[in-house]
């Protein structure tokens, strides 16, 4: 059994985890700095670069009490080396360097999105067993505050860039719609909770959004229904008076109706786009299954949604592990060392680390 101590400070959450043969979750501990950023609306990066080095060391320390295990059960180091916030990124690096220079043990660096589709290899040692590994060739619908990208996973550690955003990523197009309807932040969940609940059937034709396509290619572009959502609501504010019906806004802000009217439309458009671009891909790139990564992919819309309507298998991390944690990292780098894919303590951060290229002609 080889047992990977994974750390994760990309964002503002820090975290680190033990993880045995790449799948079996012996502890993950994961500081939130939610609260921290909560009153900005968004993470601000010198907080929460001062925060991880408050926190990593008591993470990792509570990883080991956690696993009930010593430094002697820890056979190597993986930590996420971008993309992500260079400050943020360069207390996780620095700290597994020093682990590994003083423990003698491999250190890998990882890249924190191939992380996040190893989340879909993990399992709970509760769980006794668990299903089998994914099947390749797997498509992974990547979508997190940063980053939404369609990638064939051919293998270990290959990946093959099938489509990518054009503009904002969809959590963050997610993060600026729960703003614009004061939903609260952090905003992908904000706009969940907003829309539960709402039939979309009720949904005036006034607040319809159209479907960004970008018909013949694998891409996304969720930075006009943000636009659009925005011009909604200031329509509302501004024109409630001149027409009541159209948005019922009062006092210059939406009211909570109609703003989770509009969350639920947004909430809509995004899946609809999302899920039927990876169904397209998927049939036309011949994958076995199709594997969720993110934070976004701890939206239950999306999940009912591209289960109900996919070619192939779907799978989708425990909802724990689709946020940063470390428990990813430790997975990832457990494949990497099992290919001797090991990095020197020379290792540096590289804030906009892509996971993956296009294929050549």
């Amino acid at each position: 059994m080889t047992t990977v101590l994974g750390i994760e400070t990309s964002c503002d959450e820090t975290a680190a985890a033990l993880v045995a043969d790449g799948r079996l979750v012996r502890s993950n501990v994961v500081l939130s700095q939610e609260a921290l950023h909560r009153r900005f609306g968004g993470v601000v990066p010198e907080l929460a670069s001062r925060q991880h080095i408050l926190g990593i060391m008591p993470a990792v320390q509570g990883a080991l009490e956690a696993a009930g295990a010593g430094w002697d059960a820890v056979d190597a180091v993986a930590v996420s080396r971008g993309p992500g916030l260079a400050g943020s990124l360069l207390v996780g690096v620095n700290v597994a360097k020093g682990i590994a220079a003083a423990r003698g043990l491999p250190l890998v660096g990882v890249n924190h999105l191939e992380g996040h589709v190893y989340a879909n290899w993990l399992l709970d040692a509760a769980d006794g067993g668990g299903p089998p590994a994914p099947r390749f060739p797997l498509l992974c619908l990547v979508v997190s505050g940063g980053h939404s990208e369609l990638v064939l996973m051919t293998g270990h550690g290959r990946f093959e860039l099938l489509g990518q955003t054009r503009d904002d990523a969809a959590g963050e197009a997610f993060d600026k719609v729960a703003r614009v309807l004061g939903l609260g932040y952090p905003g992908g969940p904000a706009v969940e909770r907003a829309a539960a609940g709402v039939d979309l059937a009720s949904v005036p034709p006034a607040m319809r959004l159209t479907r960004p396509w970008l018909r013949g290619t694998a891409d996304f572009s969720f930075s006009g229904l943000k636009t659009a959502v925005l011009r909604l609501a200031e329509g509302g504010a501004a024109g409630a008076v001149r027409n009541p019906s159209r948005l019922g806004a009062v006092e210059g802000a939406l009211g909570a109706p109609e703003a989770a009217l509009l969350a639920a439309e947004f909430q809509e458009a995004v899946v609809d786009v999302l899920v039927g671009k990876t169904c397209a891909a998927a049939a036309a790139s011949g994958a076995a299954e199709i594997a969720l990564a993110g934070g976004v992919a701890a939206n239950r819309r999306l999940r009912a949604a591209l289960r109900a309507r996919a070619p192939v298998p779907v799978r989708a991390p425990a909802v724990r592990y689709c946020t940063d944690n470390a428990a990813m990292v430790a997975a990832a780098g457990a494949f990497r060392l099992l290919a001797g894919d090991v990095s020197g303590l020379d290792l540096d951060v590289a804030p906009s680390l892509p996971l993956a290229r296009p294929a050549g002609p």
